[in-house]
């Protein structure tokens, strides 16, 4: 697990290695991660986008933007959490993940960024 605060909200990845698949005569790499966000400051906040950059060992880089995360643009009050589970497929049996929470304070209104921990991407089998 990793785990990363900024700006009083704790972000968590724990991450698993889902399996292979041909698709298109290519081999894929499935991957899952699951994201706790949780409010550890003194003010509601709402969580309104996403950006993520995703590296495989084959160096290539995949950017992923978007509202919200799996839908939902989570509201968290001080103490509140959110958990959500989401995956990714890679061309290589290894890679990385790390990215930004686009986040709203509804105290003072101003707009921040919530930083995603860079975390590894491995199948077992690719691992020494």
């Amino acid at each position: 697990m990793v785990q990363q605060i900024t700006r009083g909200i704790k972000i968590s990845v724990n991450t698993t290695f889902e399996g292979t698949f041909y698709k298109n005569y290519k081999i894929h790499f499935a991957f899952g991660y699951q994201v706790t966000i949780e409010n550890q400051s003194k003010d509601s906040v709402q969580l309104t986008s996403r950006f993520w950059e995703i590296k495989d060992a084959l160096n290539n880089t995949e950017i992923v933007e978007g509202e919200g995360v799996i839908g939902k643009k989570p509201v968290l009050k001080p103490g509140e959490s959110h958990t959500y589970n989401s995956g990714c497929l890679l061309s290589s049996p290894f890679g990385s993940m790390k990215g930004y929470y686009n986040m709203v304070n509804f105290t003072s209104t101003r707009k921040f960024r919530v930083l995603i921990p860079a975390f590894k991407l491995s199948s077992p089998f690719a691992l020494n």
